[in-house]
């Protein structure tokens, strides 16, 4: 690797790529050894890394027998209590004759290969195998060879710059042109796809050219990649990279938080990185040797922890760059051609890692993205661009916590109101009413504190409450849900790792534990379900001591649940708050502007519809603004000079509030006529974006919740003879909200008044 690249080093033993093999995943080197540009151990942040330094001796001077193409590297001394190593070549002499053998598995090979890299005469053989193309007949041997696409010269000229790009020899280069051009054209009449250069297939053909294959095979070998390895909608904004986003933010949120206020998306810097599965910058050993490994793990997932890594190892030079956006996109996007052979061993193991502090709901939820487009479903591809974070299948996090031994295990956080906890909930979550975010700060801070306090010794104590992984549970009904999404956002804002929700909630909780039939003696679930107010229904049990008396934790209350109550309890203060809270009944009553407000006059030519007044609980009848593109409001402003400006009659402070949770730091400016919304730029102090304009006489509503009068709601739109049509909703968590309202709906009437005379 040259000189000024980013080094990956420091794994001792070779990578089983195969999922079932028998040997333990790696653990994850330390990173010391995986970033030549991090800065020195003393300087570097605390956190995950030196805890994983901890969990991993070093390797010492550990060295690693290495196979370049086409030959078996040389064993060298390996670390005290390693295996040694068969003797150079005997490996490949056991996978040649096995594949001269015929009737070769995947699993055969991989049990061979051992996570070492292919020699050159054998790679063909193995890359068939494992895109399961042995044996298959001639796809092109029907079609009458017609190249008459209206982009067959586009075709044509890709294929040959192809050509010219390899050490072909004259004599067979027009023999290979027409082969690579069939294929293509072929693949584009038989998928009825139309042809562009942008797709990036040339990419995916070099590779597979240098295995000298006959037309039939390598149309059958481009196929299988192109259905099993190459993600549906694999295009700018295209669902694949929005999952990769999710990825990111899970496991590198500073990163991933950092990349979006740069607005650097996945697609801007990974489209030819999935596209062409890394053929597009990496040279053609480097290439060869990561589909040797990625084709074996027969898991087309790999390839995001692969990229995962990428930026991984470029965290701190990313968080570093005082670059503009062009040229941080430049470094990312050309990062992988700073591979050499000797980096991809370290690449995959440290893929594997990550792989595996992942939750299996990333791949299963997310399917359909592979395969054959019969079977895509592309219903969820809103979920994935609006998502706050990773969901998880509540079936993945009752058996998560049940396993024993490594892999991934959640610390369940319910975030529901306390009268929905106490009716019945998890009995290894930890209640966090998400309510008191807004209601009393301090004492949101202060069960925040007790959460992680109560995580660390659930996990210390080997609970089965204990996990390394946040997950937020709500009720699963999303009006309800709106403050669980503000309090997982402040934990994401916070940089927190490994934070994802609850996939349905608790809603979809109880549907789970009554579709598996909890309640069958033969059934480990039995006692998941637990209340704290005495009532009990057909999937709940209350906590305590189990029917059979068993003390194996899962039928008394929890370490998590027991520090839930004594949070609760442990001021009167706090207590009588939360009874408060519980047996608050009282009904709201829509308090409507008086006559005296004088906006019972005509407005704009029908009866009044401005009101001031509590929001519905449930109120579903909205527009979120949030709904427009940050990019459509991209003007700048300098926020004192806009505050100075002799027409600004007010300045309110705030937070700006979206329905899926976050939270903007925020200026709310009031003119005779306008209201402004300037949105502050973290990484620009003093500088702000315009984020919204509003005309006074569009406001038709201000509401605010019942039980957090500080959230005001303000509802835009027209009025006619039909009725109001709402065109868009803003909402403001604003401190002294009350004389802020006040002063706004003295502005309104100012502005009708004018209107109407």
């Amino acid at each position: 690797m040259k000189t000024e690249n980013i080094r990956i080093s420091g794994r001792a033993t070779p990578l089983p790529y195969s999922r079932g093999a028998a040997r333990p995943l790696p653990q994850r080197p330390p990173l010391p050894g995986f970033r030549a540009l991090r800065p020195a151990p003393s300087a570097r942040r605390s956190g995950r890394r030196g805890r994983l330094q901890e969990e991993r001796p070093q390797a010492g001077n550990a060295s690693r027998a290495r196979f370049t193409a086409g030959r078996a590297g040389t064993s060298t001394a390996m670390a005290e209590g390693e295996e040694t190593p068969p003797p150079p070549g005997s490996w490949i002499k056991d996978l040649a004759d096995a594949l001269d053998e015929g009737g070769c598995d995947l699993e055969t090979v991989r049990n061979i290969i051992q996570g070492r890299q292919l020699p050159a005469d054998l790679r063909a053989k193995v890359w068939k195998i494992a895109l399961n193309v042995v044996g298959k007949g001639d796809s092109l041997a029907s079609w009458d060879g017609s190249l008459d696409l209206p982009e067959q010269s586009i075709i044509h000229k890709d294929c040959q710059e192809l050509i010219d790009q390899l050490s072909v020899p004259e004599e067979e280069k027009s023999v290979l042109t027409l082969d690579i051009e069939s294929v293509i054209t072929f693949y584009c009449k038989s998928r009825n796809v139309k042809y562009s250069s942008c797709l990036g297939w040339i990419h995916l053909l070099k590779p597979l050219v240098h295995l000298h294959l006959p037309r039939s095979d390598l149309y059958n070998c481009f196929y299988a990649i192109m259905n099993k390895f190459i993600p549906r909608d694999c295009f700018m904004k295209g669902r694949p990279f929005h999952l990769f986003r999710l990825l990111l933010q899970y496991h590198e949120p500073e990163l991933c938080s950092f990349l979006d206020t740069k607005k650097m998306t996945p697609d801007s810097y990974a489209l030819n990185w999935l596209g062409s599965l890394f053929s597009y910058y990496c040279s053609a050993e480097v290439t060869q040797a990561i589909w040797d490994g990625y084709l074996q793990q027969a898991d087309p997932f790999f390839i995001y922890f692969l990229m995962l890594i990428i930026l991984v190892n470029a965290k701190d030079v990313i968080l570093a760059q005082e670059s503009d956006k062009e040229e941080m996109i430049k470094f990312l996007e050309t990062s992988p051609a700073n591979f050499d052979l000797e980096d991809i061993e370290d690449l995959f193991s440290l893929a594997q890692y990550y792989c595996s502090k992942t939750p299996a709901s990333f791949r299963k939820d997310n399917h359909s993205l592979f395969g054959s487009s019969l079977l895509g479903l592309k219903d969820d591809d809103t979920d994935l661009s609006q998502a706050l974070c990773l969901a998880v299948s509540v079936s993945e996090i009752l058996q998560a916590n049940q396993q024993q031994g490594e892999g991934v295990r959640f610390f369940v956080v319910d975030c529901r109101p306390a009268e929905q906890y106490n009716a019945g909930h998890l009995s290894t979550a930890f209640h966090l009413d998400s309510d008191l975010m807004l209601q009393n700060p301090s004492e949101f801070a202060q069960s925040v504190k007790s959460l992680l306090e109560a995580q660390k010794q659930s996990i210390e104590s080997g609970s089965i409450a204990g996990g390394e992984h946040l997950c937020f549970m709500g009720s699963g009904r999303e009006e309800e849900d709106m403050y669980m999404n503000m309090v997982l956002a402040h934990f994401l804002q916070k940089n927190k790792e490994y934070v994802s929700i609850a996939k349905g909630g608790f809603m979809a909780l109880q549907q789970h534990l009554a579709d598996i039939n909890v309640e069958g003696p033969e059934n480990g679930y039995g006692h998941w379900i637990a209340s704290t107010s005495g009532s009990r229904n057909s999937i709940s049990s209350v906590d305590g001591d189990t029917p059979n008396g068993s003390g194996d934790g899962k039928g008394v209350k929890s370490l998590v649940n027991k520090m839930t109550v004594a949070l609760k309890t442990k001021s009167v203060n706090v207590k009588e708050k939360v009874i408060s809270f519980i047996e608050n009944t009282s009904t709201p009553v829509d308090r409507h502007v008086s006559s005296s407000d004088r906006v019972g006059k005509p407005y704009r030519g029908v009866k009044p519809v401005f009101s001031i007044g509590d929001e519905e609980e449930y109120d579903t009848d909205e527009i979120d603004s949030s709904s427009m593109s940050d990019d459509d409001r991209k003007e700048v402003v300098n926020i004192q000079t806009w505050i100075n400006k002799p027409d600004v009659k007010y300045n309110f402070p705030c937070n700006e509030v979206k329905e899926n949770g976050h939270m903007f730091p925020s200026h709310l400016l009031v003119t005779a006529t306008h209201m402004y919304c300037l949105r502050e730029i973290p990484s620009r102090k003093g500088l702000a974006y315009i984020q919204s304009r509003q005309a006074l006489n569009s406001v038709v509503k201000i509401t605010s919740k019942k039980k957090h009068p500080e959230l005001i709601t303000f509802k835009y739109g027209n009025s006619n003879t039909s009725g109001i049509e709402i065109l868009a909703v803003e909402r403001y968590l604003i401190p002294n909200a009350g004389d802020a309202t006040k002063a706004i709906k003295q502005q309104i009437m100012k502005v009708l008044d004018a209107l109407e005379s």
